[in-house]
């Protein structure tokens, strides 16, 4: 192919080639500058952004795994609240008893004992209704609680794994401490209630265990609740050096991308002069 001809402009063609190809790379380099992504979508990298796709929605999932989390720590303080003013409220009472228990006391002494008694056996019963969170209850079964009564599970993880917090009957308890006149009334009964196997000592014992258990529940939670934040700074660490567009690179690179297409456009214009210096030959 003669490169004198009109028709053909060789030059002018890989000029264009040239332009274009410095153009398409200076596009890419662009949306990477503007996106902050290496791989803004799968046009970009299929493989890189498919991966990066499932790693965005595990972030997702310990995110909603850690809201439910979050739920329940607030349903296990609250309960850890309540629990803790019983057992501080039983230990005021066993203290009643300790005297109920004492056959000197008598007449209206012993009455307001027994009163008192049942006076704090009525702050019980409050603690236990109102152990509510977001209108659930693991302790308030008593009637006139606020809450729904029962076991919670709540999801851990991003595969839906979940964690199960077991509930305490604070109606059985109560049912169990709440003595009758006449059982207050005798000192020898009174003796019975609070020794080692006592009916009381028994149902202080069960609130202690189970101040216990809800202690773990809470360390078992919070623990639960960090590892997943950690995961999850993991993870997004991972996708940020699988997809982030390092851009110090990319601008040093736009500014010679912009230059080749200065130079592109410049030598284009000379290759499409060249067929007028042909007229020269026909003067």
């Amino acid at each position: 192919m003669s490169v004198n001809s009109v028709n053909t402009n060789m030059g002018a063609m890989i000029a264009l080639q040239s332009l274009e190809n410095t153009q398409q790379q200076l596009s890419a380099t662009q949306k990477q500058i503007s996106t902050g992504y290496r791989v803004a979508d799968s046009a970009d990298d299929g493989a890189a952004y498919a991966i990066a796709q499932g790693i965005r929605s595990t972030v997702g999932a310990l995110t909603s795994a850690n809201q439910q989390l979050g739920n329940a720590q607030g349903l296990l303080s609250t309960t850890q609240s309540g629990l803790n003013n019983i057992s501080n409220t039983m230990a005021s009472m066993r203290d009643v008893l300790v005297k109920l228990s004492d056959s000197s006391i008598q007449g209206t002494e012993r009455t307001n004992y027994e009163q008192q008694y049942k006076s704090m056996l009525a702050n019980v019963q409050t603690f236990i209704q109102d152990a509510d969170y977001n209108g659930k209850t693991l302790i308030g079964d008593l009637t006139g609680s606020s809450g729904a009564f029962g076991r919670v599970a709540v999801a851990r993880n991003e595969n839906g794994s979940t964690y199960g917090v077991a509930t305490f009957s604070g109606s059985a308890m109560f049912g169990s401490i709440s003595f009758t006149t006449t059982q207050l009334s005798g000192a020898s009964t009174v003796a019975a209630l609070i020794t080692a196997t006592g009916t009381f000592l028994n149902q202080m014992g069960r609130v202690g265990n189970e101040l216990n258990t809800i202690g773990s529940a809470i360390d078992y939670v919070n623990n639960q609740s960090t590892y997943n934040n950690d995961k999850i700074d993991a993870l997004n660490s991972g996708l940020g050096s699988l997809i982030d567009a390092d851009l110090a690179k990319e601008s040093a690179q736009l500014t010679a991308l912009q230059i080749r297409q200065q130079l592109g456009t410049q030598a284009l214009s000379m290759a499409n002069q060249a067929p007028q210096t042909l007229l020269s030959l026909f003067k």
